[in-house]
């Protein structure tokens, strides 16, 4: 691939065709934000993928439509700049085109943004602001330039309203260089923390994945609960971006869930792949975000992957 090439807001657009050839220099028509994919009805709801509505089970997975189940994810920001803070600024709508400003808590929030980059190696899990007028924001600052994928999970407060992800593309202008997505392994390494990861996806299946967090050399048995849970995993497909946020089996406070150092999910891979796993977790005081390349059907090698990309929250 070709290195250092000026990327505008534009060359979005070839995130389009949901490939992870972006940056491969050639110029790319603007983006339309009009253009909306014909609606599906699917969900994920703890750790698996459902079709839900007219009765016909839908595998889409969650994450790559802009609109869904009569609800749209309107952009508001047309691009941001590598390295300069700046504001991310959207909308849910309805079927009317009306804002949604009525939402169901999840996890102690009304909605969790996931920010990353088609390469998958710059990762934010975000709870931005709504104001009154239903118009969400938050400010970001995002290292490189490239093609960023905005997912937003809710719930609408509507009666018979499930949960909902909805996806759509962001610009990042600046100086674009492309980066290998790191190979798979069981261990990696964040802020001084080692997190190990057993267990594997297995595609179609429900399939449960432990993930232990040790700190110079010591299990870590004082997790602190982060929006309610121990941990948070979040499952992005290579290539499109498919979504699969699941929690853990067990919260604080059940009597049986232990403070770490294992965090347990179980998880249901839309298709056989590479996916990347973020693992978001809080100790000291901190929360930190741990990363793995891991293929369905395939165990992580045993060799440290360390701390890649930039994961920030």
């Amino acid at each position: 691939m070709n290195t250092g090439v000026k990327i505008t807001a534009f060359a979005a657009a070839v995130a389009a065709t949901f490939t992870a050839a972006y940056g491969v220099g050639a110029a790319a028509d603007p983006i339309d934000q009009d253009r909306r994919p014909a609606t599906h009805h699917a969900a994920h709801d703890g750790g698996t993928l459902a079709g839900h509505g007219d009765g016909h089970a839908d595998t889409t997975p969650a994450g790559l439509q802009v609109s869904q189940a009569g609800y749209t994810l309107d952009l508001k920001t047309a691009r941001l700049t590598a390295g300069e803070k700046g504001e991310l600024r959207f909308a849910l709508r309805d079927q009317q085109g009306r804002p949604v400003t009525s939402y169901r808590r999840e996890h102690g929030k009304e909605l969790h943004l996931i920010l990353v980059s088609r390469d998958l190696l710059t990762y934010r899990h975000l709870h931005p602001t709504r104001a009154a007028d239903g118009t969400w924001s938050t400010p970001v600052t995002l290292p490189n330039a490239g093609s960023y994928r905005v997912l937003a999970d809710f719930t609408p407060a509507a009666e018979g309203a499930t949960d909902i992800t909805l996806g759509a593309d962001l610009a990042v202008s600046g100086t674009y260089q492309a980066s290998a997505l790191p190979e798979a392994a069981a261990t990696t390494t964040v802020d001084g923390y080692t997190v190990t990861l057993d267990g594997e996806l297995a595609p179609g299946a429900a399939a449960e994945v432990t993930l232990s967090v040790s700190r110079n050399g010591r299990p870590v048995r004082d997790l602190q609960p982060y929006l309610g849970a121990y941990g948070h995993l979040v499952a992005l497909r290579s290539g499109d971006l498919a979504y699969l946020h699941v929690h853990p089996n067990g919260e604080p406070g059940d009597g049986t869930t232990r403070p770490g150092p294992g965090i347990s999910f179980t998880a249901t891979a839309p298709s056989a792949g590479t996916y990347r796993l973020f693992l978001d977790f809080k100790h000291d005081g901190t929360v930190h975000t741990a990363a793995f390349t891991v293929q369905t059907g395939k165990p992580a090698t045993p060799k440290t992957a360390g701390a890649h990309g930039d994961h920030q929250h």
